[in-house]
């Protein structure tokens, strides 16, 4: 089992992508052994250029390949179904519309400049919004993860966890930490407290400089 995912910025290490990221911590849930194949634009295989694209994460299996990270994870937690990562749909579907629009809320605001303009004010407000929006969804969970009472890590938890790490990140380099999340949105704080201490996040985490690098470069674009 392979996964070729974005490279770093030397070219060789692991990437900044959030979606990479997720399929990881499923990998790592599931206590799969792959190889991972940190790829430029000019060192992904040229297959998968031809035949995908080059879209990444792309996950080949056997004699198979899969790409996009939400096909990938449901691939995973439906041929390696311990442990099921999988809620169920409706509880799922409540938590999909909860976080529904998160990350380009967070992308939007990361590569907006100049900071602090009108637009950036505007973009602010979003985010803070779907941020609102997950704080009213965790405060209603007895337990500490996404779905039903929040008893069990699911896709939905691997999904987000990453996505949040780019969000503090980014607010901490980019924008002075304009949303005080601990203060503003408590529940979203103890929640990225306790998912960010899973091993399996931990363990598949890429420095805090590799993201800035990310960040940086798309707001040069």
């Amino acid at each position: 089992m392979t996964l070729y995912i974005k490279a770093g910025p030397d070219g060789k290490s692991v990437g900044d992508c959030p979606f990479a990221h997720y399929v990881r911590i499923v990998l790592h849930e599931k206590g799969l052994e792959y190889d991972v194949r940190p790829s430029t634009q000019d060192t992904k295989p040229q297959w998968l250029i031809d035949y995908y694209e080059g879209s990444m994460p792309a996950l080949r299996h056997r004699k198979e390949c899969y790409t996009e990270s939400d096909v990938i994870a449901q691939y995973l937690d439906f041929f390696f179904q311990e442990p099921p990562l999988s809620g169920k749909k409706k509880l799922m579907a409540a938590t999909q519309e909860a976080i529904d629009g998160f990350f380009p809320a967070v992308a939007k605001y990361l590569k907006h400049t100049p900071d602090g303009d009108d637009d950036d004010a505007a973009l602010k407000q979003n985010l803070e919004g779907v941020l609102g929006r997950i704080e009213q969804h965790l405060s209603e969970k007895s337990g500490p993860f996404l779905v039903g009472d929040g008893a069990e890590f699911t896709l939905a938890d691997a999904s987000l966890a990453p996505k949040l790490f780019h969000m503090q990140v980014g607010l901490q380099k980019f924008k002075d930490n304009a949303i005080n999340v601990s203060e503003q949105f408590p529940a979203v704080q103890e929640y990225m407290t306790a998912i960010f201490d899973r091993p399996s996040f931990k363990e598949t985490l890429y420095p805090e400089e590799t993201v800035v690098w990310g960040w940086s470069n798309a707001r040069e674009n």
